[in-house]
């Protein structure tokens, strides 16, 4: 089928209320699309989509005899004003009258209307005088925006005339208005997307340097100049031919993902969603799996970077021209550049004609503290340096390397000249190895950035510790400032990830190369060896302190041993703190900095016991214990109360609790002795932990409490963190719970914490064990396979170490809960980490006879726990043994 007959058949519809020929229209021109997107430019289909909306939309309009009613005009808006149309996009339409519409016509625009949503038509519309539209665009950028590029379809064309004359008239937008609305615009909406590109699930029209940012010169330049081709952009000496050619070859790949997108998807979805990504990479020809996605996404994101460019430089000369401005504040550097009101500008025609003269200029940059960004001049000039040398990698010439390193002892670099260099492909020019992570995917819900902007902001990150205004991260902010080699770290962060896409662990990958950066660089001795050792341990710290038990000395021992120094300790410190913060803007809360936090006090206090963990662990016990009775004293509490209750426990548990909530669990505890020894003492508290809210269960112990207590807050979209699970002698249990919202952020509203207590309370109070959780999986979750994995680590005292990697379904915690119940297992401690879609949990148990597990029963709980674990989740069912 072809345009011409898809066009015939809509002529042959005789009768409005025809809607099954017309569906069959709107439907036949889908699988024409589907049909031609392999073969035709997409630029070509995008327009005849428009074209056949065309005619639909020419010959409804008939059908309802609106065709020869005076002063009515159909009028296009919006994308489809400018004849352009995605497979799903939206038809938006103004009906424009000269006068108040009047009863009987009003009925037949509703049938018109009507029948658009009866076939299904995705119709963005409204009915409007000329004076209405005219008043309401002047308050509105959208409606004013949507108007500068509409077109008359059928109708009065006076009417239509007439609004085109009032819009462009005195009393309307200015072009001066018009401008900063939109640039203001575009940052706001930049900002949603964490001014960034490299988003793994980009919005292939919102994201920056995307089509609403080829939009967004369109809209300026023809509202200014009344221009309707941009190509006049070149004839007014804004564009180059080549930049020209460079935008179109731009707008057509981001073209070709959405049109393949919106096939995929059926509908108007502009997000490049990982459900989607295998498909598109697929119908766009770049292969199957993961590395034709690879592929697919490092080709979109060498485009915005060019759209991103060729917009900033584009809207600064706009901004100039249109807003008049003049320059107030005008000085000259050095032979080769001037600054402009703060933007560094070229004093000649050619300024970068070797990679030494790019490398200098970022220098002269960091030299240069009033100096704000790059004027469009010199991001062009730059532009056309990149590509005339593109013939080797910069860190091969000696003088590049000798600068290189200049800028990385810079204190001025990592502000705005680290940025230039990630931005416009200058690290990438320089360094191999970070020219393969460029763009680099990342596929999992852990991480938000590709590999080399994740890499960027960690580096700005350890660049904060610096600044005046850290009052967040004080002990980073003076690690940082007491080292007389703050490169060391920030060549570190560098290459932390350079190993990744290579088909090995990073860690070491990276760790070779940065030795060998190193030696070509001229760093050596301990400083390379530091640089080498955080690339190769990068993970170290968070792994320890949230998959491991930071109060098992032989666990501090280890990682006291692996550290070495507290010089070591330092570093790793600020760089995981760093990472992690990077990785994904929901990431970092009170929890993480909570383990990060303690396990590197304990470290500290081991290294400077010689590694006598025992000890340091008992002088906090000892110090605890102090402190929390002397807040007890002042509460009230005797001291045979505090006895009646601590006798029952070990020092593991006066080394684990503050001594703020040892104190509020001996009240809450006491408060419980006078209350029936049947009923379970339920609390929450939000201030006794730095981590999260605390909940606290005391009472005779039952099966199964855990997994029901896990599956009610679950259901509740609350998210268990750590979990201390007490029995004491005369079978009492006490259990200690640290929760957050999903989200990482604390529960305080007064009404949720009443409201998961009550729960809990009546979850308890039911007989049975069964708890319906009804909490749902998420789309982006059932798209990623996580494979079970057990692995079991043996300690020297009587319990087992079970480290759980599995999908993080609802109801997870329940059904491993439950398992141990089955099988006749204590837990002692559950250390809850989600990372992304993965749950990483470590459970602390031990056997019916308090003992370590076997290797019978090792094998027995690992193959239960799998079978489990990879049967397919449903929702709403209920958790029980």
């Amino acid at each position: 089928m072809s345009l011409d007959q898809l066009i015939e058949n809509i002529q042959k519809i005789t009768d409005i209320n025809d809607i099954s020929s017309f569906k069959k229209c709107v439907t036949d021109s889908v699988e024409w699309l589907t049909q031609e997107f392999t073969k035709v430019p997409v630029d070509q289909l995008v327009h005849e989509r428009a074209v056949f909306i065309d005619a639909l939309l020419l010959r409804a309009w008939r059908l309802v005899d609106l065709d020869h009613q005076k002063g009515l005009a159909l009028v296009a808006v919006g994308g489809y004003g400018r004849g352009q149309l995605q497979p799903h996009s939206d038809v938006d339409l103004l009906i424009l009258s000269d006068k108040t519409i009047n009863a009987k016509l009003q009925e037949k625009i509703s049938i018109f209307i009507t029948f658009l949503w009866d076939i299904k038509l995705d119709v963005g519309q409204s009915v409007r005088t000329i004076k209405e539209t005219f008043n309401l665009a002047k308050a509105d950028t959208t409606i004013a925006t949507n108007l500068v590029e509409s077109r008359l379809l059928i109708g009065s064309e006076s009417s239509f005339d007439e609004l085109q004359k009032k819009i462009k008239g005195k009393g309307y937008w200015s072009s001066k208005d018009f401008f900063t609305a939109k640039y203001e615009e575009q940052i706001e909406r930049h900002r949603k997307f964490n001014d960034t590109s490299y988003n793994l699930e980009p919005n292939v029209k919102e994201n920056p340097g995307c089509l609403r940012d080829i939009q967004s010169i369109g809209w300026v330049a023809k509202q200014h100049f009344n221009v309707w081709n941009g190509h006049e952009l070149v004839e007014h000496g804004y564009f180059t031919e080549r930049e020209w050619a460079e935008l179109i070859e731009s707008r057509s790949h981001l073209w070709q993902i959405r049109f393949a997108l919106h096939l995929i998807s059926g509908r108007s979805e502009n997000r490049l969603l990982f459900d989607y990504q295998t498909d598109v990479a697929e119908r766009l020809g770049y292969g199957e799996g993961k590395q034709a996605v690879e592929r697919m996404m490092k080709s979109f994101f060498r485009t915005v970077r060019r759209v991103s460019e060729l917009n900033g430089m584009l809207l600064q000369y706009f901004k100039q021209d249109i807003l008049e401005l003049k320059v107030k504040n005008h000085r000259i550097i050095d032979d080769n550049f001037e600054l402009l009101d703060g933007l560094i500008s070229p004093l000649q025609d050619d300024v970068f004609t070797a990679p030494e003269d790019i490398l200098s200029f970022l220098l002269l940059i960091a030299n240069t503290p009033d100096c704000t960004g790059l004027h469009s001049s010199c991001l062009r000039q730059l532009r056309n340096a990149r590509r005339k040398l593109n013939g080797q990698y910069y860190c091969e010439i000696p003088k590049c390397r000798e600068l290189f390193m200049q800028l990385m002892r810079h204190p001025n670099f990592f502000g705005l000249g680290w940025d230039l260099m990630h931005k416009h492909g200058i690290l990438q020019a320089y360094l191999p190895q970070w020219d393969n992570i460029v763009g680099m995917m990342q596929f999992d819900l852990f991480h938000a950035y590709t590999v080399d902007e994740h890499t960027h902001r960690l580096v700005k990150h350890v660049y904060s510790y610096h600044s005046d205004e850290n009052r967040d991260f004080p002990r980073c902010k003076k690690i940082v400032r007491e080292t007389d080699k703050p490169e060391l770290l920030y060549l570190a962060a560098i290459f932390h990830d350079i190993g990744k896409g290579r088909n090995g662990d990073h860690s070491v990958l990276g760790a070779a190369d940065v030795v060998t950066f190193c030696q070509s660089h001229g760093i050596d001795g301990d400083d390379a060896e530091l640089i080498r050792w955080l690339v190769e341990n990068h993970l170290l710290m968070s792994v320890v302190a949230q998959r491991r038990d930071i109060y098992d000395p032989e666990i501090i021992g280890d990682f006291a041993r692996a550290v070495k120094s507290q010089n070591h300790l330092e570093h790793l410190y600020a760089l995981t703190l760093a990472d992690i913060r990077a990785t994904n803007n929901n990431l970092w809360n009170d929890w993480k900095a909570s383990l990060i936090r303690e396990l590197y006090l304990l470290t500290q206090k081991a290294l400077d016991n010689g590694l006598q963990c025992g000890i340091t662990l008992l002088e906090r016990v000892n110090k605890h214990q102090v402190e929390a009775r002397e807040m007890l004293n002042k509460q009230g509490v005797t001291g045979t109360q505090i006895d009646q209750f601590w006798h029952r426990l070990s020092n593991d548990y006066f080394a684990r609790f503050s001594p703020i909530q040892l104190a509020w669990h001996a009240t809450e505890v006491a408060k419980a002795e006078s209350k029936d020894e049947n009923n379970l003492t339920i609390a929450l508290n939000d201030s006794t932990a730095k981590a999260g809210t605390e909940l606290l269960v005391y009472g005779k112990n039952r099966p199964a409490l855990f997994a029901q207590i896990a599956s009610v807050l679950d259901s509740r979209n609350c998210s268990i963190h750590d979990a201390q699970i007490t029995i004491t002698d005369d079978d009492y249990v006490f259990d200690s719970f640290i929760l957050l919202e999903q989200d990482g952020s604390r529960i305080s509203s007064p009404s949720r914490l009443k409201s998961l207590v009550e729960a809990i309370e009546d979850q308890l109070a039911k007989p049975g064990r069964e708890h319906n959780n009804r909490r749902k999986m998420s789309r982006r979750m059932k798209q990623l396979d996580v494979a079970t994995k057990v692995r079991f680590y043996q300690s020297n005292s009587d319990v087992t170490m079970v480290e759980l990697e599995a999908l993080d379904a609802p109801g997870l915690l329940a059904k491993v809960g439950h398992l141990f119940v089955e099988l006749n297992l204590t837990l002692h401690v559950a250390k809850i980490s989600t990372i992304g879609e993965r749950a990483e949990d470590l459970f602390i148990i031990a056997n019916e006879q308090e003992q370590a597990l076997t290797t019978e029963q090792q094998v027995q709980l690992k193959k239960r726990l799998t079978h489990l674990l990879d049967q397919p989740s449903t929702s709403g069912e209920a958790c029980q043994s």
